[in-house]
């Protein structure tokens, strides 16, 4: 496992997911994923399940200082007062007196921005949060976040598969001095069945997710997030840092970016995203 440097925040760069996770499950797998390695969780306000993932946290022995832990405050939080109140019933859900990171979760125009960043800065400053960011941000919104914000913005979340072209994004990102984050690695299933990632998995006998998760780490600035229910897939997935991609096989799964690739683009939330150059 290595660290994602950005703007001062040192970030695993493989993180786990606990996206649609019911709390039971988030009970029985996150503590077995930090016993295996895993030192970055992810979860969020609208998942429903940071109690769990507190709980789990403190059941796995490892210790909190140890997890670099990623919380989303939901949109309908973005008032100053609801924002503040939301990240300590987060806080208090997590069981713990800060998070590493915390991000706006989707873009919301119903509150100025300045707003957002604002509250963003203040939880910051009060010691509650490390590291502030962003998700679902186009580079625009990038932009104007970084130019509000006191402290560094650290990262912008997106969904990032081999059949989506995010070049503009995160090459704005590094230009910021921001790391991406990409979720939805997997395309919901999409890349277990892609002959040409079978291939390439088993010239390095690896699995097709572990390909994949390795050539998202594999990009400069870029931090992967996994996902599983399965104790099989967690000793899986963290099993990538023993092998590299050539530069030829990076530029063929990248080239498997195709038009309309996007998957989560929820109406009310998302913004115009940003075509490829």
């Amino acid at each position: 496992m290595f660290n994602v440097t950005a703007s001062g925040a040192s970030i695993p760069a493989l993180g786990f997911g606990t996206f649609r996770i019911p709390g039971p499950d988030v009970l029985r797998i996150v503590p077995h994923a930090l016993r295996a390695g895993f030192r970055h969780i992810d979860t969020a306000q609208i998942y429903g399940n940071e109690g769990e993932v507190g709980e789990a946290i403190v059941n796995s022995g490892v210790a909190r200082n140890d997890i670099f832990l990623t919380t989303k405050v939901w949109v309908e939080n973005y008032r100053h007062d609801a924002f503040l109140a939301s990240v300590d019933e987060s806080l208090r859900k997590l069981r713990t007196d800060h998070v590493d990171l915390l991000l706006l979760h989707w873009p919301n125009e119903a509150v100025p921005l300045a707003e957002q960043i604002g509250a963003l800065n203040e939880v910051r400053k009060a010691g509650k949060v490390r590291h502030i960011g962003v998700s679902n941000f186009n580079r625009n919104l990038m932009a104007q976040s970084v130019a509000l914000s006191e402290a560094p913005i650290v990262t912008n979340q997106i969904e990032y598969h081999p059949y989506l072209n995010q070049d503009a994004v995160i090459e704005a990102a590094r230009e910021a001095g921001m790391a991406i984050t990409g979720y939805y690695g997997m395309a919901d299933g999409k890349v277990f069945s892609d002959p040409v990632l079978k291939d390439i998995a088993a010239g390095h006998g690896k699995s097709v997710a572990q390909i994949v998760l390795r050539w998202l780490v594999q990009q400069e600035g870029v931090i992967a997030l996994s996902k599983t229910v399965s104790e099989a897939r967690v000793a899986e997935n963290v099993a990538i840092f023993d092998f590299a991609l050539s530069d030829e096989e990076m530029a063929t799964i990248r080239a498997r970016a195709v038009a309309g690739g996007r998957i989560v683009s929820p109406d009310g939330l998302a913004p115009v995203w940003d075509e490829p150059a």
